[in-house]
């Protein structure tokens, strides 16, 4: 079992959310309780470009009073309030090189913990071409109608994750994104069709109702284990009809089977970089 270890990669507190609608919004208010039981004002940012609707008060994590409002807005606005924190927000798409080092955006050398909540192709694209440029943490969270996953990682070649594992103090410091574990995360969609928000895909039938919520959960679960220490698998898979949850370890050997490489050049100290390749 080796435990996902955020020393070992200098991660900094800070915390962004990219998504506020069905499953971020409550993933947001999650995260503050999470962080309320932690020493220190970990910073933590919300970006959303989309504006509070009458129909997402029934889904997701909005009131009567936050209509018309950027939903990023609403939620920093609240939960500032609520747990007394400071909360930043943005109300722009993702877009890590717009943000300078005022106002405590994520910065050129952000290292922090990217949650992702989208929906959409082009949106995991951007986070998964910029992030792990940085060393930031991808924890992506996506769902179908009654299924979803939570896939986290940190880098996008093999290269980056040779020695990623510590087989001495049971620990790794690198992960392939989801976009590795799950390629068709950034597959896009045979023929456009017109995307449904999460509450008018639960009206056309498309989406369960109790489905964000369910994500959101996990997501936060994740993130408390991340947080101390005890995070030993870097995906979950979710099927609510079949009642079934099932969780992919951070295992070195499927780690190895997902990238094509040797066990060996995974563990820490254990490979040599005179090796001739042929």
């Amino acid at each position: 079992m080796y435990r996902v270890d955020l020393r070992e990669t200098h991660t900094e507190g800070d915390i962004v959310i990219v998504g506020c609608g069905g499953t971020g919004s409550f993933v947001a208010e999650g995260i503050c309780r999470l962080l309320s039981n932690f020493r220190g004002d970990i910073p933590l940012h919300l970006i959303d470009m989309d504006r509070v609707e009458t129909h997402n008060l029934r889904r997701q994590n909005f009131f009567a009073g936050d209509v018309g409002k950027f939903k990023s807005q609403a939620l920093a606005e609240r939960l500032a309030r609520q747990y007394g924190r400071s909360i930043g927000y943005s109300v722009t798409p993702y877009d890590p090189e717009a943000w300078g080092d005022s106002g405590g955006g994520y910065r050129r050398t952000f290292r922090g913990i990217i949650i992702g909540c989208v929906d959409n192709t082009a949106a995991r694209r951007t986070i998964s071409e910029q992030t792990w440029e940085w060393g930031a943490w991808w924890l992506d969270a996506g769902n179908g109608r009654d299924s979803g996953q939570v896939l986290l990682g940190n880098t996008g070649n093999a290269e980056g994750l040779r020695g990623a594992f510590n087989k001495r103090r049971q620990t790794v410091s690198r992960l392939p994104l989801p976009s590795i574990q799950a390629p068709s995360l950034l597959a896009p969609a045979k023929e456009p069709v017109p995307r449904l928000d999460c509450a008018e895909a639960v009206e056309a039938d498309e989406q369960s109702p109790t489905i964000n919520q369910v994500m959101a959960t996990l997501v936060v679960d994740f993130m408390y284990r991340l947080l101390t220490g005890k995070l030993t698998r870097m995906g979950v898979y979710i099927y609510m009809e079949a009642r079934s949850l099932s969780m992919v370890p951070a295992d070195p050997k499927i780690v190895g089977r997902m990238m094509g490489m040797p066990v060996s050049h995974l563990m820490k100290g254990a490979y040599a970089t005179n090796v001739t390749h042929r």
